[in-house]
């Protein structure tokens, strides 16, 4: 079958104890989620790595613009200045059966965050390098004849580290807001369902919904319960390539406990990704993804992207 990825999931970062409360919701980017495109009713291993880019650069308040210039220092409240991730995503899925498979995600993340925590007039800076948390989702997709309609459950645990402190600045040595750290520290329930097939002959397309559930707390901190509802179409007859349009769709409510922050946790993002995918060899695929954001409401003040890049490849043996 021609195509590759054409689902997508959250990355959220929305969690902030300390002195400076650094807390950004970002929507993104792009799950390799191959079962949703067909692939999954083929037995076997498949191995895929993605790499995402975006730059959180855009301070907003509800669904406005803030502009630093028209903020005085030192101020009541933190002003995060920028936060650049360079995110590597290794994937390893293995489909049992035609309705039963197995997926295996573990990120790798670096992020450079500036932030003028309240109170300071000078930036302060943090640099994070390491493995996230791992996700583990299951999948059975017998509920019709062709496989067609899926259900995902799965975990996210606590692998990321999550003690990091600020590198310089006035804050050096304070902890690092838990949204900018490698992992959240808790453990979280995975649920979804999807359904993919054809509009037509060379029209093919997939719809996915999947929550994310915190089952514990740690720390004194629990992050907000999420939900995407992703939508995909993508042309299949142009040969090596397979245009393929997105749109992406991510809720969160605010967080919880002694470390949160709670006012500047929470919300609504839309996203719009076109992409291409490409058919190397029988058995290697590539793609590319820009997403564009068409909606971003968030609760008080937080930084957003305003665009995501992502390029990857899947390898099927």
């Amino acid at each position: 079958m021609p195509g590759v990825l054409a689902a997508s999931a959250l990355i959220a970062a929305a969690f902030a104890p300390g002195l400076a409360q650094a807390c950004s919701t970002c929507g993104c980017s792009l799950n390799s989620d191959w079962s949703s495109q067909g692939y999954a009713t083929s037995t076997g291993l498949h191995l895929s790595v993605r790499e995402d880019y975006f730059d959180q650069s855009r301070l907003i308040s509800g669904s406005d613009t803030v502009h630093r210039s028209s903020l005085a220092f030192p101020n009541d409240q933190e002003v995060q200045q920028k936060t650049i991730n360079r995110n590597t995503l290794l994937g390893a899925d293995y489909n049992f059966s035609r309705y039963w498979g197995l997926s295996v995600q573990l990120p790798y993340t670096d992020r450079h965050h500036q932030t003028i925590a309240a109170s300071d007039t000078d930036v302060s800076t943090s640099d994070a390098r390491g493995i996230g948390d791992l996700r583990v989702v299951a999948r059975y997709q017998g509920l019709s004849e062709d496989a067609g309609i899926g259900l995902q459950f799965g975990l996210k645990l606590p692998t990321g580290r999550f003690k990091q402190d600020f590198a310089s600045g006035p804050q050096a040595g304070e902890l690092l807001d838990r949204g900018l750290q490698l992992g959240t520290g808790t453990t979280d329930a995975l649920l979804g369902v999807y359904k993919f097939g054809y509009v037509t002959e060379s029209i093919g397309y997939f719809g996915q919904a999947m929550a994310q559930i915190a089952m514990t707390s740690r720390d004194h901190f629990r992050p907000g319960n999420s939900l995407n509802i992703n939508f995909g179409l993508r042309y299949l007859d142009a040969g090596r390539f397979t245009p393929q349009l997105q749109l992406n769709l991510h809720g969160e409510q605010r967080e919880s406990g002694g470390q949160a922050d709670r006012p500047n946790s929470g919300a609504v993002l839309a996203y719009l990704s076109p992409g291409i995918g490409m058919k190397i060899t029988p058995r290697f695929d590539a793609f590319a993804f820009v997403q564009l954001p068409i909606y971003q409401h968030v609760n008080g003040l937080q930084l957003e992207p305003r665009r995501l890049w992502s390029v990857g490849a899947q390898y099927r043996f």
